[in-house]
């Protein structure tokens, strides 16, 4: 523990100021166990957002989001291109087009590229729920493992980190958090999905406007 070197250096250094004879008739230092703060203090810290980031739920659900995100900007790219080529083509034709007929298409263009807009932000934020339902999840299915690892250290009580001014590392169970909640639910495939979460219940689609 940290406490022996330290109590090794102090004695060395009280038998240098003291001189030889005084070094002679010093006796060993006897230092105390290690206090079990956790047990003691009967509280116990946990960095949550380690906690979700390093398991293996929070590393499975960050690759998926990952790759649906990469998939939707391809998707964002191949889109403003066509929107591209739509508008020079617009552009170009616009000197042989009646006033009529080009502010119709125009303004069917413009209406188009306001449905597409919306379409992006809504699957922009169906990105950010499914991120923030996958991390409630996550804490809702860890509970009853966060409870045996907080009783194991003899504590009745488990605070967030971020709401901890100070502590020491005896009473942090992130480390043994993780791997406990990593042999209970591994990836959470296992886990049920919430009703809200199924494809049944997602959200229609938004109507487009009359062109």
């Amino acid at each position: 523990m940290r406490a022996r070197p330290a109590g090794r250096a102090l004695c060395a250094l009280l038998a240098c100021l003291a001189g030889p004879a005084a070094a002679q008739r010093a006796e060993p230092v006897i230092v105390p166990p290690a206090v079990d703060l956790a047990a003691q203090g009967g509280v116990v810290v946990l960095d949550t957002d380690r906690l979700f980031a390093e398991s293996l739920f929070g590393q499975a659900l960050a690759t998926d989001l990952q790759a649906e995100t990469e998939a939707l900007i391809e998707e964002n790219r191949r889109i403003e291109a066509e929107l591209t080529a739509e508008e020079q083509s617009l552009t170009r034709r616009r000197p042989g087009m009646e006033p009529a007929a080009f502010r119709e298409e125009a303004e069917a263009f413009d209406a188009r590229v306001q449905e597409i807009r919306r379409e992006r932000d809504a699957k922009e934020r169906a990105l950010q729920l499914e991120a923030a339902a996958g991390r409630e999840r996550f804490l809702a299915a860890i509970g009853p493992t966060l409870g045996q690892v907080m009783m194991a250290r003899g504590a009745a009580v488990i605070l967030d980190r971020r709401a901890v001014f100070l502590s020491t590392g005896a009473v942090d169970v992130t480390d043994a958090a993780i791997a406990a909640v990593d042999a209970e639910i591994g990836n959470g495939s296992d886990l049920p999905v919430p009703e809200a979460a199924q494809p049944d219940a997602a959200p229609t689609a938004v109507p487009a406007q009359d062109r």
